[in-house]
């Protein structure tokens, strides 16, 4: 499953870094990746995710649960999410 939201995620974000879903999803993701702001996210921002979106923001916060943040996938999905948004 891991593997299968961070590529949907990294796909997504890669196909329109500019749209509202893509960068709702890529502040889900920047956010989960630094465990000292305590995973802090409004979830209130879940409502703005299309329901299909939302179902994968769930399965990312299942990954920092399942403490999956930091390995080699997450890390390889975030670094094309960043090139993506960045430029």
């Amino acid at each position: 499953m891991s593997n299968d939201v961070l590529e949907q995620v990294a796909s997504i974000i890669e196909a329109d870094p500019r749209s509202g879903q893509s960068l709702l999803l890529f502040a889900l993701v920047s956010t989960l990746n630094v465990e000292k702001t305590g995973h802090m996210y409004m979830l209130g921002k879940l409502k703005e995710f299309t329901p299909e979106n939302r179902q994968l923001a769930y399965g990312l916060m299942e990954l920092m649960a399942d403490n999956r943040i930091h390995d080699e996938p997450w890390q390889a999905a975030m670094a094309r999410m960043e090139q993506a948004v960045r430029g």
